[in-house]
């Protein structure tokens, strides 16, 4: 990761570490890199963020003055950027977007011209130029760019999903939490067009109540929905729509984990999934692979980020991959995680099985996890404290094949992750505490988040 971008983006505070200045050298600098020989285009999509409307006309300016044309989608999900980026021809895609992260948070995530993450070099070349003093040329006369109301891509986009459906939702009650983002108007107009009796809930944006309270990061308002009005089954996605959770007709958290494998049982028992491997990141459940190992279904792992489930994927032809959080990827059909795609292919499972999602999701048992962020003195040498690293080995010791610890740098923010998967809770808990006392002993720890 560089200095401004990480996995996801460069994203911060909204005017305190992502500034309307880095959005406008940031299209400053992309206008003249993908304009060297020719007129270059470039798409913009945001969210409902109140700070989204102020960086897209940054970047336009930025994009523009650059002698780039600037495409606007409005607000609209990361997923369809990437869509819109590969279908049309862009030169790259733009998403302004925090995500997840609350609304005083934003973030410009950059997408090539095939729908993918950006490429390192590029992102090294921009990051280079916001800390330098270097001025880029001017365009002039006819050479400054235009901005184009290109709406009409999102429709496209819309259209494409609904093509995706096998059979019609009639008969389904379902549920949508739009989370106050990307998908507040797409959503439904999706689920409406392919038959469903749709319930929205999450659709009220204000530009401050996106995630509140809603959306695949607080799901129990999904869940108390689905019990309320009977649904048969309902779908949470986060501000940007790249993720994907469900609650299946109970009531019960259905994550990413629980996606992945009853999508992957489901191609490889209609013979779709041919030698491909489930592709995850280490932070997928222990349940996840001890329920493909029944299947036969093969898995890889990589580090924590859906780019790096992408990367694998494209490298090794995998058709389907994922993380815990929601971050699904189809690779037949899409580049990226797709929220409104994975709730699509959700329901295929469900249509052409007539099972409900609760028996789907049943086979695959989640091991108890503890999950906890811990402050420390530095990142890299609490990592390579020997007390630490000897606490990690003997907890491992401990569990043997029926549990795992894992010890990991946020990619986000400046702490560490320390983790423990167990057959109790109770287990999983003196694990991470014995991995936590340990950089206490060593003088590493500051706080427990």
């Amino acid at each position: 990761m560089g200095k401004y971008f990480g996995t996801d983006g460069f994203r911060g505070e909204a005017n305190v570490g992502l500034t309307v200045d880095h959005a406008f050298r940031i299209g400053r600098y992309i206008g003249w890199y993908y304009g060297k020989d020719h007129k270059a285009k470039v798409v913009i999509g945001k969210d409902t963020r109140r700070s989204s409307y102020m960086f897209e006309d940054a970047l336009c300016a930025g994009l523009t003055a650059s002698g780039a044309d600037a495409y606007l989608l409005h607000v609209t999900s990361t997923p369809s950027v990437s869509f819109i980026a590969r279908a049309d021809d862009f030169d790259c895609g733009i998403m302004i977007s925090a995500s997840h992260n609350p609304f005083y948070d934003n973030g410009i995530k950059l997408i090539n011209g095939n729908g993918e993450k950006m490429e390192e070099s590029v992102l090294d070349g921009i990051e280079a130029y916001l800390d330098s003093n270097e001025q880029l040329p001017y365009a002039k006369r006819d050479a400054i760019g235009c901005t184009v109301d290109y709406a009409a891509g999102r429709n496209r986009y819309i259209g494409y999903l609904i093509s995706l459906a096998t059979r019609s939702y009639k008969g389904f009650r379902i549920g949508l939490d739009c989370a106050n983002g990307s998908t507040w108007q797409m959503a439904k107009s999706v689920f409406d067009a392919l038959g469903a009796d749709t319930y929205v809930i999450g659709c009220r944006p204000d530009g401050l109540n996106i995630n509140v309270d809603c959306g695949s990061t607080h799901l129990g308002t999904l869940r108390q929905y689905v019990m309320e009005n009977h649904l048969d089954v309902g779908f949470a996605f986060d501000g940007d729509a790249d993720r994907c959770l469900a609650v299946d007709e109970k009531g019960n958290e259905v994550n990413g984990d629980h996606i992945m494998y009853l999508c992957a049982r489901y191609m490889k028992e209609r013979d779709t999934l041919g030698d491909s491997k489930v592709v995850t990141t280490v932070m997928s459940n222990m349940g996840l692979y001890k329920a493909l190992d029944e299947l036969g279904i093969g898995y890889e792992k990589t580090k924590v980020g859906d780019k790096y489930v992408a990367e694998n994927m494209r490298q090794n032809g995998h058709l389907i991959g994922g993380e815990q959080s929601g971050h699904i990827i189809f690779g037949r059909y899409a580049n990226t995680g797709d929220g409104l795609l994975t709730a699509i292919k959700v329901m295929e499972v469900i249509t052409e099985t007539k099972q409900p999602l609760s028996v789907l999701a049943s086979p695959m048992t989640m091991y108890p996890q503890v999950l906890k962020n811990v402050v420390v003195t530095d990142k890299d040498e609490t990592l390579a404290c020997p007390e630490v690293q000897e606490a990690v080995k003997k907890a491992e010791r401990e569990l043997g094949s029926d549990g795992r610890v894992l010890l990991r740098k946020s990619g986000t923010e400046p702490l560490l992750r320390v983790m423990s998967e167990a057959t109790t809770y109770e287990l999983c808990e003196e694990k991470v505490d014995a991995i936590i006392a340990a950089m206490d002993r060593a003088g590493k720890l500051i706080r427990i988040k």
